[in-house]
């Protein structure tokens, strides 16, 4: 058996890992990619908007739609408590028009996508008193304004369908120590919590894939004495791009810039979750450092963050994946004390392919990048 791919870290009765229970040459099913958002058109009834979402409505009027970006329907109790959500996500307004009942309402005509496991599933008056319209942060924090309300809504969706079930994670030709060994021997089927680690050429992790309960074992077809596991994971697998992504750790933490230059939006993204994980606080370079950021390659937003951290860390260096995460890494213990300069070389490439103009669902936009990186007293030169 070549070099194992994973290691297997069981857990103690605290929930904490305590020991590498296994290693194993390699895994089967073990990525996935989120399935597709059903996306469709809901009716949103009985609205009395607020705050964003009636300027939204207005811009709506006078250009024909307009996008509203994530919105958070809070189901409400006959007496006006909340007591469940629903995430839509890429809302645009389509259509927006006087209640039939109650002229001083909106029914608005919304198009948005939603999660398969968090459709609406309206909830007929008198058991609710409607929905409250919230902004995705506004779950987070109270001081957010809030949207207003809708007294009801008619969904695409009738409920029926089932939630699409993924295949557990077959671990192959797994050397089985400690208690898993234990465990096995005994004749147990159910062996308990575990999480799976993936790791580079010289058996260093690199990060975790996933986490879950290990419910079968077989002997394995490999070599003597060494097992096939059955893992069902319990956290979101890696995507479809993460082979690609370790390859590039496969040697432990690149030596060169932009590695993750090769990947795609998805790979970029996934780069920064690794780079995360093997990224080790210590202390900053003071103030006033000016840190040059290569663009070359900078054509989506998870590029601007896989260059945003190599230029303050090096090669394979994180500062952030999306902008509170950089926030975060703002306050210290990420490689760059605050404030700072930043010089953004080749910044046209990115001002061409991030755009002007907001897109849905959240992507940041070069001048939106500028502006954030700016309004934190960061001194930004566009070269």
């Amino acid at each position: 058996m070549g070099a194992p791919r994973y290691a297997v870290m069981g857990y103690d009765d605290e929930g904490e890992t305590q020991e590498t229970v296994a290693l194993c040459a390699d895994a089967e099913d073990l990525c996935a990619d989120e399935p597709e958002l059903d996306r469709g058109t809901y009716q949103l009834l009985g609205c009395a908007p607020e705050g964003g979402f009636a300027a939204t409505l207005a811009d709506a009027r006078a250009t024909g739609s307009a996008p509203v970006g994530p919105l958070v329907l809070e189901v409400l109790d006959r007496r006006g408590d909340g007591f469940g959500w629903c995430y839509l996500y890429d809302v645009r307004v389509l259509d927006d028009r006087p209640c039939a009942r109650d002229l001083s309402l909106r029914d608005v005509t919304i198009e948005a996508s939603v999660d398969e496991e968090d459709r609406i599933v309206p909830h007929p008056r008198p058991l609710s008193a409607g929905y409250r319209l919230l902004g995705q942060d506004r779950l987070h924090d109270a001081r957010e304004e809030p949207l207003g309300t809708c007294k009801d809504v008619i969904t695409p969706f009738d409920g029926s369908a089932e939630p699409r079930e993924s295949p557990p994670v077959r671990l192959l030709g797994c050397s089985a120590t400690g208690t898993l060994r234990t465990a096995i021997e005994a004749g147990k089927d159910d062996l308990g919590p575990a999480e799976l680690v993936r790791l580079d050429g010289s058996g260093r992790p690199i990060q975790v894939a996933t986490d879950g309960d290990l419910v079968a074992w077989a002997p394995a077809a490999r070599g003597h004495g060494l097992v096939d596991l059955v893992l069902a994971p319990r956290s979101r697998r890696p995507p479809t791009v993460a082979p690609q992504v370790w390859r590039l750790w496969e040697d432990g933490r690149p030596s060169g810039p932009n590695a993750w230059a090769a990947c795609s939006a998805e790979g970029r993204a996934y780069w920064l979750t690794t780079a995360l994980h093997q990224h080790g606080r210590g202390p900053d370079r003071p103030p006033g450092t000016a840190y040059h950021l290569d663009g070359r390659f900078v054509t989506d937003a998870p590029g601007f963050f896989c260059a945003l951290g190599e230029a303050v860390n090096g090669p394979g260096g994180y500062f952030g994946w999306g902008l509170d995460a950089t926030a975060d890494a703002l306050c210290g213990g990420f490689g760059a004390a605050w404030p700072f300069t930043l010089v953004w070389h080749d910044s046209d490439i990115a001002r061409t392919c991030l755009g002007p103009t907001p897109l849905l669902r959240g992507p940041e936009t070069f001048e939106g990048l500028v502006q954030f990186l700016t309004g934190k007293g960061i001194e930004v030169r566009l070269d």
